[in-house]
Formats: C-alpha cells, structure tokens, sequence
C-alpha cells in the first residue's frame, strides 16, 4: 500500500458531469490536498455503446470548470498509465487466467437465453435468482459458445465485512452473493472487477463513492481476498435529493448536470461551496472558500444523512462571492454573459469591474448582473411613459439642461465629480438633490431605479450620457 493517500475519481463517460459525480470529485480532492496525497482520474470507459468523446469532454470540461485538478490521468499521464479501462484490457484478461488457474474463477458458457428462463422462472417461484453454479466444475467446452468468466464464491459459510468511514461496519454472510461476472466473453471487465485491478495496481489508498454502490463493496473484497491484497479503506457517501425529495437524476432535475449551473451564471466557488455543504459540515460555516476547504475537509466529517437540493441557498452563496471576490475577476466571467447579448467587453475595459460593483448587491447571476449591464451598453434609451410624465417636466428639465452642461464640462468624469454637479445644481436651485437626481436618472435609464446616479452616468459612458440628456432634453 502506498505511503501517502491516493484517492481517485473514476466516472463512465456516458453524459455530462453530474452533480453528484462533482461531489465525489470534490472529496476525493480535498482529501489529497489536505493530506499531501495523490487525486487521479481514471476513465471508466468500457460501456461502448454509450460512452462517447462528447461526454468524456464534458466531464474534462466540467472538472476544470470547478478547478479541480488531478494529479495523474487523462493529459497528465502518470507511472500507472493508461488510464482508460478500455486500452488496459490485457491486464483484466491477464488476472481473470491467474484466478482461474488457481481454481478461483472458472469459465461460464451459460446463455443469455438460458439465464433469462431460469431468472424468469425464480420469479415465478417467488424468489430471488441467484446463478446456480451451473458450470462451476464443468470440463467440457461446448462447441460454438463464448465463455464469460465468473468469479467462485467460496462454498463454505462465511461473512465479508468492513468499516465505512461514513457509516461505519457493515456486514454480508457469503451465502447472500453469488458467482458474479468478472469479465464479458469480449474481455469487458464488469465494475466490481475492474475497478479491484485498477485500484490495486494504481496503488489506491481510499475509495469514496455514492451509497448506492455499497453492496458492490462486498464482491469486490471477496475478489481482494482471492488475490492476495490488502483492499482500501471505503467511504460512501450518501444520496442528494433534489428539491422534490427524490434521487438527483439527470433525467428528472436538470439542475444535476454541472455545466448548466455555469450556463445560468453561478460562479465555480458558489458551486463548489454549495456541493461541499451536501453532506459535510465544518460547524455552523456556510460561505467556506478552496483554501478552507483544503484545510478542513476529512471524511470523518461527512454525514449519512442525504443532501437536498436548495436553489435559494445556491444562489444566495453566489451572491456572497460576487461580493468578495475581486470585482476584475467576476467582470471576465461576465464579460461572456454580456457576449451572449451583443455587447463585447474587451478583458481591461473599466466598465466591468464597475458594472460588478454596482449590481452586486441585486443581482444573484451573472444572467442577472448582464441583464442589468445592458441598458448602460446599447445605444439610446426607451422611457418610461409614466415616469417621464412625472420626472421629466418644465419645471425639472432646466435643472436637467444645467446637469447636462456641467458634466459636459468635467475634465475627469468619475463618480466623486458627477455626484458633485449633481449636489451643486440642486443647492443653487434650493432643492433636494432628489429633484435634481430623478430626472436625470429618468433622461438616461428610461425609468425610476437605478444605481447611484454619479455611478449611473459613470456605467453610461460621457458620450451615452450626454446623448441621452440631449434626447430628454429635446421633449421640451
């Protein structure tokens, strides 16, 4: 067994990055980066009628989304290459002929046909069908079949057991399993097959993995037992529930699928901070950054109890990042958001870090904060009929035309000087500077609500602004 932690994460690449596959891969990191260990990505590959290079790249693309990087695997290689099960059937089929040399496994020319009729007829007797051990001792080689190969469960009584990190012992007698297909007559491995040689010879120190391949644990150790190896420590994790209470699926809950969430403009740190909360906690800490979670994370802190999904949560965490990470740094991501709708924000325009600043305490997606940025983009602007009815009138448009001249005049145009203007011109008139503010406000976004108005202008630009002063201005 190796002397530091290596854990990994092994997804089939039939669809996208779920949810739940993000959670296992998140752990799995954590715990390599907290205990100076190695995190590998293996491809588990070997259902070829549904595994394709699309998926495969939306997996890639969803991990590094999330900024969670493996230390070996694909485009990193590694002392234990490869790392698609699919370029190391030689070493299954290699293992398969050793167990069976030594009497553990043997060669099984059943059907598919034959083991439907029996399955069929178990259910018919009311019982559970349980593979009879048909050719367990057979010699002969029926002419035209192909063999798979099966693994012999030991014949005397016994009970195969270990100790989860999440839930603790858990037990099986042997006479609960059966003689399980290690590998197809094409030399597929099956999972609980694969997944043993491959964990073994990549020298895997810890397994983490969803509950639901808990009873997969038990053929797998008996495998371990057959060969001779020290099996890793397990942990698994439990269910995330989607809002409905039922199992997170990707045919059900949209919001499984990783990269929608990027679609829809939450931010990687939300995501990763909101899936780490769905089954393990650090006290009472909600907003918990990478570098905590680098510090804190253990498996002896994640829970049995199933996660459920919270949309209001999610996005109430992305807003918490919009407000602490470096506005420049949410202005790139936006800046694809805004690309979406027509406006290019070239990467150094100021107005990117100045639109996060001024829409980070509403909006709760970048979806949302580009909806808001836009009316400062476009050229011209649609009033509000009402508001400029009440806003925009003989008696507040000199005061408007007065706004209008003086920030024309302004050598620097930021948010200090145009709230200036904006003071002096209602301290003359001997107004509130509401007076003065809300029909300017009106003249350059069209309605009532907006941020600041010196930050207002500041997002318009001196051009737009001034265009759209002059367009008020022209209804007199």
């Amino acid at each position: 067994m190796a002397s530091v932690p290596r854990v990994r994460f092994a997804p089939s690449p039939t669809g996208y990055l779920h949810i739940g596959g993000a959670r296992t891969a998140l752990f799995n990191y954590l715990y390599a980066r907290r205990f100076g260990g190695v995190f590998i990505l293996r491809i588990e590959d070997t259902d070829q009628e549904r595994s394709t290079p699309e998926s495969l790249k939306a997996i890639l693309d969803g991990l590094k989304w999330l900024g969670i990087d493996w230390d070996e695997g694909p485009d990193k290689n590694g002392p234990h290459a490869p790392y698609f099960q699919t370029q190391r059937l030689d070493t299954y089929r290699q293992h398969a002929d050793q167990l069976i040399a030594q009497g553990k496994a043997y060669r099984c020319y059943c059907t598919q046909e034959e083991l439907r009729e029996r399955r069929a007829q178990a259910e018919k007797e009311g019982r559970a069908y349980k593979y009879e051990g048909t050719c367990r001792d057979r010699k002969d080689v029926p002419e035209g079949r192909t063999a798979v190969v099966r693994f012999k469960m030991p014949s005397q009584e016994g009970t195969v057991s270990f100790d989860d990190l999440v839930l603790g012992k858990i037990s099986k007698e042997y006479s609960d399993l059966d003689d399980w297909v290690m590998l197809r007559a094409d030399g597929i491995p099956l999972y609980n097959y694969g997944c043993v040689i491959d964990d073994h010879l990549m020298e895997i120190t810890l397994v983490s993995r969803g509950q639901e391949h808990v009873n997969s644990t038990f053929p797998q150790l008996m495998l371990y037992q057959s060969l001779g190896w020290q099996p890793p420590r397990f942990a698994h994790l439990p269910l995330i529930l989607g809002a409905d209470r039922e199992k997170l699926s990707k045919r059900k809950h949209p919001e499984a699928d990783v990269m929608q969430h990027a679609r829809n403009g939450i931010l990687p740190e939300a995501l990763l901070n909101f899936v780490i909360r769905l089954g393990w906690s650090h006290g009472n800490d909600e907003v918990i950054t990478r570098q905590q979670m680098m510090e804190w994370f253990d498996f002896k802190d994640v829970g049995s109890t199933s996660g459920v999904w919270n949309p209001d949560k999610l996005q109430w965490l992305n807003q918490q990042y919009f407000k602490t990470l470096p506005p420049a740094q949410i202005a790139t991501r936006l800046a694809t958001f805004l690309d979406r709708r027509g406006f290019r924000l070239d990467w150094g325009d100021p107005r990117g870090p100045q639109f996060v600043m001024a829409f980070r305490e509403r909006a709760k997606t970048l979806e949302e904060m580009a909806d808001m940025a836009v009316p400062y983009l476009k050229q011209g602007v649609t009033l509000d009929e009402k508001a400029a009815a009440k806003h925009l009138t003989a008696e507040s448009l000199p005061l408007v035309r007065q706004v209008r001249e003086a920030v024309a005049a302004l050598t620097d145009w930021n948010v200090p000087a145009l709230d200036a203007v904006i003071k002096s011109v209602s301290e003359r008139a001997s107004v509130g500077m509401g007076k003065v503010a809300q029909p300017v406000r009106v003249a350059v976004t069209g309605n009532t609500t907006s941020p600041g108005i010196g930050e207002t202008l500041l997002l318009m630009g001196r051009d737009e602004a001034l265009r759209r002063l002059d367009a008020a201005l022209s209804r007199a």
